[in-house]
């Protein structure tokens, strides 16, 4: 690996439609907030499928809490070091959207663990994390 001012990173070999070769670059830097899309993702698809049921595509009331989710995990203020958003201090979102959020969360946990091990396993290690201290500017 290379370590740089911003980020460490590493080539990997994958090949788009076509089957050509290209390198792509995945930051480690990022690894933790994507890992957590996913999970919220997973959780959403779930969700949905359990209570709209739908299949390969979110219901709109669910997409948009899935791109809502999306942007708060962005703009998170804690990045890689965050808890999970539960056992943290700072609520980013909004008071309806984090009611819609935990009834995912209440349906999809239980749920997670069957349909998604990897994904639940982390977001159950990530629950121990210490909680980080905010930066007052």
């Amino acid at each position: 690996m290379i370590e740089t001012g911003i980020a460490w990173f590493k080539e990997r070999n994958s090949s788009d439609r076509n089957g050509s070769r290209r390198a792509s670059i995945v930051y480690k830097k990022n690894r933790r907030i994507t890992r957590e899309k996913k999970t919220v993702e997973a959780m959403i698809n779930i969700y949905c499928r359990g209570h709209h049921g739908t299949h390969g595509e979110l219901c709109t009331e669910c997409r948009e809490l899935s791109d809502y989710a999306a942007r708060r995990l962005e703009r998170c203020l804690f990045r890689e070091n965050k808890t999970t958003c539960a056992n943290c201090r700072v609520h980013c979102y909004k008071p309806d959207m984090r009611e819609k959020i935990r009834d995912v969360m209440r349906y999809a946990g239980p749920r997670m663990t069957y349909r998604h091990p990897f994904l639940a396993f982390f977001h159950f290690i990530d629950g121990f994390r210490k909680e980080p201290k905010h930066r007052k500017s």
